[in-house]
């Protein structure tokens, strides 16, 4: 793959892994509460919509599974470091946990999710593309995110909070999360075709997915 590949596939990983460090802090944005990771973790899925628009979702499924096994790594790397004995100067234990300690319930949610939501963002878009043809960018850019972006959320939310507060908090929290993220992507559509544009013309590929086999567990082809 070329250098440029590699750069969108390092650029997602990035996101993810910073989206998921910073998640433990809640925000109100415009009067909906969202966490912290709004801030970065939509341009994953922009990326996301790149490498599958360019390269296809076989190349775009490589680099979903490349995220969650980054993510589990960093995961794994800071329960180790919490599990270690702490000075008795410097940033206490408390501290630690409290900004990167996670719940089990909170990890395996944000996993299982992320999976659902990304392999659904890659599949709609390379979907739609065969069906218009390769036209119209924006609507499945566009499209895919609503579908990717709903199924995060709602799995996310519902897996992490279901039983710890009322069913129309959790159902506007999850349409709160949704309705931020798809704005996000809307409003990045012009540097998406802007990146596209300039990708394909430097990489000499336009990727259809008219023979891919859409498993999301196979590596290959």
């Amino acid at each position: 793959m070329s250098w440029r590949f590699i750069t969108c596939a390092a650029l997602f990983v990035t996101c993810l892994l910073a989206a998921n460090t910073i998640a433990s802090k809640l925000v109100v944005l415009g009067g909906i509460v969202l966490t912290a990771g709004i801030v970065i973790f939509p341009i994953s899925y922009v990326l996301g919509d790149v490498l599958t628009e360019v390269w296809g979702y076989a190349a775009a499924r490589r680099v979903i599974w490349l995220g969650f096994g980054c993510n589990v790594l960093m995961v794994a790397a800071i329960w180790i470091g919490g599990e270690l004995p702490a000075a008795p100067f410097g940033a206490s234990q408390f501290a630690y946990d409290e900004v990167l300690g996670q719940t089990p319930r909170i990890l395996v949610a944000s996993f299982v999710a992320y999976l659902v939501g990304e392999f659904a963002n890659a599949f709609v878009l390379a979907k739609l593309k065969i069906a218009t043809r390769g036209r119209w960018l924006w609507t499945r850019t566009i499209g895919s995110t609503v579908v990717g972006q709903a199924l995060d959320s709602a799995v996310f939310v519902s897996l992490a909070f279901y039983g710890t507060m009322p069913s129309n908090v959790l159902t506007g929290l999850i349409a709160g999360q949704w309705m931020a993220k798809v704005l996000y992507e809307a409003a990045g559509t012009p540097l998406v075709y802007v990146v596209v544009g300039w990708l394909k013309a430097r990489e000499g590929v336009d990727t259809y997915d008219h023979e891919t086999d859409f498993n999301p567990v196979r590596l290959r082809g």
